[in-house]
C-alpha cells in the first residue's frame, strides 16, 4: 500500500528540531520561518513543553469525556485568562476545521436559523461544513455544495448588510486575518460595523482565529485589533505545539445541553497539557508583545523592497507578495538559503514563525531575502 498522493512535498525530511530551527537526516540545517503552518508557536522542543507532555504521558496519556478530566478546567482558565474570554466557556476537539463545524453547528441550534454568511477567499476547513464556507470549489465536492452558505467579498458591509436585512442567517464566519488568501486583512472598521450589523440582526459574530490566534498578530487574538468580541471564536494550530486540538470559545448567552456537541479525542490528557505548557510559555516569555515588536522589525526593513508588490500583515502573521519576476523565490530561499516559509498561489510568500524567533534568524532571514532579490 502506498499513500494517497494528495500533497505537495518538498523533498526534505526533518528529523530534529530546536527553535526555530531544523535539521534533516542528512545533517543540513534550516530556518524554520513557516512553523508547520502557524503550529509551531513556542518554538521545536521548547524544554518546558517537552517536560509537561512526557510527564503526562507518564501518568495516564488518554481517556474519553466519560469521565472528569481535571487538565481541561486548567486549560479553560488559562485560556480564558490570556485571551480576555474569560467569561467565555469553552468547547475542546481535534483541529480547525471540528472547532468552526461546530461554532456553525452552534450558532444555528442557537439562533434557529440555516443560512451562513461568508467571505470571498475564505478558508474555513476541509471538512462537510467548514468546506460549505471556504471559497474554494476545488475542494468543495458536490456534496458539500449548499444553498444555504452565501459569499459576499471582504470588505464589503453594503453586501453584509444587504444579505443580513432578511434575517434568516445564524452566523456570519470570518477569519481574524484571512491567511490562505494570501494574508487578507479585514480593517478594524469593517469588523466593528460588522460587529454592529450582527447584533442588529440577531446574528452570531464566528471569528476563525486558527491560524491568527495565539498571539500570532500582536494581539491574542487578530479581531482584537479592532476592539471588538466575538460570538464564537475558533482556535487550533498554534494551541497545542504540534499536538491535535481544536477548541471554540463560546457566550456564555448560548446555551449547553448533553449530547449536543461531542468527541472522542478532544481534550484528551495529552492535548491539554501540551496546550496548557504553550500558554505557559506565551505568558512567561511575552511573546505576544514579542511577536508585534519582531512584526513591527520586519515591516520597517521589507516595506518598499522593490521585489515586493505589497507587504502585509500583523505582528507575525506576514504575507510578501511579489513581483511576477520573483515567483520562484521561495523555493530558492529554501533551496540556497535554507530557509523554510509558506506560500498563497505563486506570488505571495507567506511568514509563520514561532513567537519567540530569535532576532538572529529574523535578520538571517532579510539578509537572505535580499540577497535573492537584489
Amino acid at each position: 500500500m502506498d499513500l494517497f498522493n494528495v500533497y505537495k512535498r518538498w523533498n526534505i525530511e526533518p528529523v530534529r528540531g530546536q527553535g526555530s530551527t531544523l535539521w534533516d537526516a542528512a545533517g543540513q540545517e534550516y530556518l524554520d520561518l513557516y512553523g508547520g503552518h502557524a503550529v509551531i508557536s513556542i518554538g521545536h522542543c521548547h524544554p518546558h513543553y517537552v517536560a509537561a507532555v512526557s510527564e503526562q504521558l507518564g501518568k495516564l496519556g488518554f481517556y474519553s469525556n466519560a469521565v472528569q478530566n481535571g487538565l481541561q478546567d486548567v486549560l479553560a482558565e488559562k485560556l480564558g485568562k490570556i485571551s480576555g474570554y474569560d467569561a467565555c466557556h469553552l468547547f475542546l476537539c481535534n483541529s480547525g476545521a471540528e472547532a468552526n463545524e461546530n461554532a456553525l453547528k452552534l450558532a444555528s441550534f442557537h439562533t434557529g436559523r440555516a443560512r451562513v454568511l461568508a467571505f470571498g477567499g475564505a478558508f474555513h476547513g476541509r471538512t462537510g461544513g467548514a468546506v460549505s464556507v471556504t471559497d474554494n470549489p476545488g475542494i468543495r465536492a458536490p456534496f458539500n455544495a449548499t444553498d444555504k452558505v452565501t459569499f459576499v467579498p471582504l470588505g464589503d458591509l453594503a453586501a453584509v448588510e444587504q444579505e443580513l436585512s432578511t434575517e434568516t442567517y445564524a452566523a456570519v464566519i470570518i477569519e481574524g486575518i484571512q491567511g490562505v488568501a494570501g494574508i487578507k486583512l479585514p480593517s478594524d472598521a469593517f469588523l466593528k460595523d460588522l460587529r454592529a450589523l450582527c447584533d442588529r440582526t440577531g446574528t452570531l459574530l464566528v471569528l476563525d482565529e486558527i491560524q491568527s490566534g495565539c498571539g500570532r498578530t500582536g494581539r491574542f487574538f487578530a479581531h482584537q485589533h479592532a476592539g471588538v468580541e466575538a460570538d464564537l471564536v475558533t482556535m487550533a494550530k498554534g494551541l497545542a505545539g504540534g499536538i491535535p486540538i481544536g477548541a471554540v470559545l463560546i457566550n456564555p448567552a448560548i446555551q449547553a445541553s448533553y449530547g449536543l456537541l461531542g468527541t472522542t479525542f478532544g481534550g484528551n490528557h495529552i492535548a491539554c497539557a501540551a496546550a496548557i505548557a504553550v500558554l505557559e510559555v506565551i505568558e512567561a516569555e511575552g511573546l505576544v508583545a514579542r511577536a508585534d515588536k519582531l512584526g513591527a522589525w520586519f515591516e520597517a526593513q521589507l516595506v518598499g523592497d522593490p521585489a515586493l508588490v505589497e507587504y502585509r500583515g500583523r505582528g507575525l502573521m506576514i504575507g510578501l507578495e511579489v513581483k511576477p519576476g520573483y515567483a520562484g523565490l521561495r523555493d530558492r530561499l529554501l533551496s540556497e538559503k535554507h530557509i523554510f516559509t509558506g506560500a498563497s498561489g505563486a506570488n505571495v510568500i507567506r511568514l509563520l514563525p514561532a513567537l519567540n524567533l530569535p532576532e538572529e534568524g529574523a535578520r538571517q532571514f532579510v539578509e537572505a531575502w535580499k540577497a535573492l532579490t537584489k
